[in-house]
């Protein structure tokens, strides 16, 4: 499971945007904390200080556009998400690299290669 999200009444009206405001009305029953309303934020949901921020594999994430970002990349501690910007054949350089140097990727997407035959099942059959 993941983090809960505290809402108000996003789910119930469109017009209500998704941040979060404290419930102060006088009959509120958010408020008042009553059983079937959604739960008030408080410093019970926090996570410990050395988990804030991380993925939930436990490495922190570090974005990357090209394979020269990965210079920058610690394996033990950080792990590697492609940006949404970058095109299929850059993807697959970065994809190749991290993989020589043992760095998890968490964003990878179908490996076309896999999917459509690789190149050593090719050899193979001929």
């Amino acid at each position: 499971m993941g983090k809960e999200k505290f809402k108000r009444q996003g789910r119930k009206y469109k017009s209500v945007k998704d941040s979060w405001r404290k419930p102060k009305g006088g009959d509120s029953k958010m408020r008042k904390e009553k059983k079937g309303k959604p739960p008030l934020v408080k410093i019970g949901y926090r996570k410990p200080k050395s988990e804030r921020g991380k993925h939930p594999s436990g490495y922190r994430e570090v974005l990357v556009h090209n394979s020269n970002d990965l210079d920058e990349v610690d394996p033990e501690t950080q792990a590697v998400r492609i940006a949404s910007s970058v095109g299929k054949r850059k993807k697959m350089q970065i994809l190749d690299e991290a993989k020589e140097n043992g760095m998890k990727v968490l964003n990878p997407g179908k490996n076309r290669r896999d999917r459509n035959g690789s190149e050593d099942a090719e050899e193979s059959s001929s």
